[in-house]
C-alpha cells in the first residue's frame, strides 16, 4: 500500500498545448522543463523506418506509401526522437498507432512490434521505454519478443474494468480516457499491482479529480501547467515516467 502520493507527468506529443506535437522541438521542451515521460506516435515508412506522427497520412498520403526522405521533411525519425535520451533520464511513451480496420496503413502486429523493438534496444532504453497501444495485438507481440518492455493498454469508449482491460492486453499499465477513470476502477487496478497513467488532462479541475483518484501519471498537452498545478497543491512528483 503506498503512503506517498506519486504522479508522473507525460508530456502529450511533446507538449501540444505550447508547441507543434509529435516535433523534435516540442519533446526537448518538455525534457527539459522536467516531464517524466514524453509521449508520441509512430508509424511505418515504405522502408520500414518508425516516423513520429499520430495520423496514419501526412499531407494527404500515407506514411506506409511514403520514403524516409519524402517523410522527414516534415516530421521527425523515431531514431532522432530517442536520441533525446542522452544527458538525462526523461522516458519514453511511445503508442503504435496501428489501424486494425487498415492493415494496408502499417506492418503486421508482429513486424510493427519488432520494428519498435530493435530501435529500443538500438538506443539501450529497454528500462526508459513504455509501449501502449489500442491494439492489444501489438502489445501481445511485444510481451512475447521482450516480456522486460513495459506496455500499457489505451482505452476509450464504454467504461469497462481497467483490471480486464490490462489482462486482455497483458499489460501492467492501463491508460484509459480520463473521463473513465474512478477512484474505485483505480483502487481495484492497484491492487492487482497495476498502474493507471490516464489521457489526456489539460484542465485544473480535471488533473485534481485525477489525482484524487490515486492515479499513477497524467498525460497532457500542457505539462508545463500540470508540474505548477501539482507544486502548488503540494502534490509529489517522482522520476520514472510511471514505474514503482
Amino acid at each position: 500500500m503506498r503512503t506517498r502520493r506519486q504522479i508522473f507527468v507525460h508530456g502529450h506529443r511533446g507538449a501540444a498545448a505550447i508547441l507543434p506535437e509529435n516535433t523534435v522541438a516540442g519533446f526537448r521542451y518538455a525534457i527539459d522543463l522536467g516531464c517524466d515521460a514524453i509521449e508520441m506516435d509512430v508509424g511505418v515508412t515504405r522502408e520500414n523506418v518508425l516516423a513520429v506522427s499520430h495520423d496514419a497520412h501526412l499531407n494527404g498520403v500515407l506514411i506506409r506509401g511514403l520514403t524516409l526522405a519524402e517523410v522527414e521533411q516534415h516530421i521527425p525519425t523515431l531514431d532522432a526522437v530517442l536520441d533525446l535520451a542522452v544527458g538525462n533520464e526523461v522516458h519514453f511513451n511511445i503508442e503504435i498507432k496501428s489501424f486494425p480496420e487498415h492493415p494496408e496503413y502499417t506492418p503486421s502486429p508482429a513486424d510493427f512490434s519488432k520494428l519498435l523493438l530493435d530501435a529500443i534496444r538500438k538506443h539501450r532504453l529497454e528500462s526508459r521505454v513504455i509501449v501502449q497501444s489500442f491494439d492489444f495485438r501489438t502489445l501481445i507481440e511485444m510481451r512475447t519478443l521482450a516480456p522486460e518492455i513495459r506496455l500499457a493498454a489505451l482505452w476509450e469508449g464504454a467504461p469497462r474494468s481497467l483490471v480486464e482491460i490490462a489482462r486482455e492486453a497483458v499489460a501492467a499499465i492501463v491508460a484509459p480516457e480520463y473521463r473513465l477513470v474512478t477512484t474505485e476502477e483505480v483502487q481495484a487496478a492497484h491492487e492487482e499491482g497495476l498502474l493507471v497513467i490516464p489521457w489526456t488532462v489539460n484542465e485544473p479541475g480535471d488533473w485534481d479529480r485525477m489525482i484524487a483518484a490515486g492515479v499513477d501519471g497524467i498525460i497532457t498537452d500542457d505539462p508545463a501547467a500540470l508540474i505548477e498545478h501539482m507544486r502548488e497543491q503540494g502534490d509529489e512528483r517522482r522520476r520514472g515516467g510511471g514505474t514503482t
